[in-house]
């Protein structure tokens, strides 16, 4: 039998060499958060866990053992015969529940009487999850932050593209969110993660960064969407990042906003439904009148004013409140959204 135990410390510092990395709790377990690249073997599918944790309270803890140990035997049995046939003997697995308890011993146990060097992680997704908390109280810190700051539309996200193409470090807090950042920031057929989950991929760019050099990351309020960027790090970026402001003209911005946006013309509804909630802020006359622009088809005339209207001013009083003036700050200039004035952008503000 090889059976090992391994820290959550040593697993998140690769001092653990493995294969792979399996979750055996539940699969709604795994959706809001796993270690990076793990790959879910339940031992009890989430309607089991369900039936065995009522049969723990309201029967008795033996028959819910009874009943939980036929279903982990046949899942066990079932991962066994769908994963490892193409194994070779030398493969390692990592295998962790919620706290590298009964879920993760059986199905490491199984593993280790096949033959293969099996890691069980001692305090399973739990030490993991507490590495990760702490981690972010400190990763911040390590690093100087270039925060690029432009009003909506002026390609923010375009040229955090064109920096990371280039080769700099960049952190893409939205990409990470699956979201734009405001009201109709959500992108289509994507939800955004969990906030275990979020906070698991800002962990995993920013302890991969190398501290010598610069991190871009695009200026962002305490929230995205629904999630909450990491208070530290948000500190870290208002108070000790350099800032990088980006202008774009107007005209230019409305097309950009055409482009990320257009999808809202094969639902209009759907738009009017998300700008509702600026109701309190703008007024029930002018969110009206959007409402009517985007129902007959007028998105240029309608991003222009709520750009003029809307973001703008909004976005000028966040950037007010967190960095102070920006005027006597060095700007960068970008013609328009296109690949090659982004790639020009990038290059130049990496030459300087």
């Amino acid at each position: 039998m090889s059976l090992y135990q391994a820290s959550a410390a040593d697993v998140c510092a690769g001092a653990s060499p493995h294969d792979a990395v399996i979750d055996a709790r539940s699969p709604a377990e795994f959706a809001e958060d796993h270690l990076p690249g793990a790959v879910n073997w339940p031992v009890l599918n989430d309607e089991e866990r369900r039936v065995v944790g009522t049969l723990y309270k309201q029967v008795s803890p033996l028959q819910a053992r009874k009943v939980g140990a036929a279903l982990v035997a046949r899942n066990i049995a079932a991962h066994v015969e769908r994963e490892l046939p193409d194994k070779p003997r030398e493969w390692r697995p990592l295998v962790y529940c919620w706290r590298g308890g009964q879920r993760s011993g059986a199905l490491a146990w199984f593993l280790s009487q096949i033959g293969f060097r099996t890691l069980q992680l001692a305090g399973g997704y739990k030490a993991f999850r507490g590495i990760v908390s702490a981690d972010l109280q400190t990763l911040p810190a390590r690093h100087d932050f270039r925060v690029v700051a432009a009003r909506t539309g002026s390609g923010k996200t375009r040229l955090l593209h064109a920096l990371a193409a280039e080769g700099a470090q960049v952190l893409d807090l939205e990409a990470l969110a699956c979201h734009r950042g405001s009201v109709l920031g959500g992108l289509p057929g994507r939800p955004q993660p969990s906030q275990k989950a979020f906070d698991t991929g800002v962990w995993g760019v920013l302890r991969g960064f190398d501290p010598a050099r610069p991190v871009f990351v695009e200026s962002e309020s305490a929230r995205i969407g629904r999630l909450t960027v990491p208070e530290v790090l948000l500190r870290r970026m208002r108070e000790h990042g350099r800032i990088v402001r980006v202008q774009m003209e107007d005209a230019a911005r409305v097309q950009l906003l055409l482009q990320e946006y257009g999808f809202f013309a094969d639902d209009p509804e759907g738009f009017c439904r998300l700008i509702q909630a600026l109701t309190e802020l703008r007024g029930h006359a002018v969110v009206q009148r959007w409402q009517m622009m985007a129902r007959t088809g007028q998105w240029p005339t309608l991003f222009a004013e709520l750009m003029a209207q809307h973001y703008d001013p909004l976005y000028e009083r966040s950037l007010q409140r967190s960095f102070g003036s920006l005027e006597a700050l060095p700007c960068v200039a970008l013609g328009d959204g296109g690949p090659d004035a982004m790639r020009t952008a990038a290059r130049a503000l990496l030459a300087g």
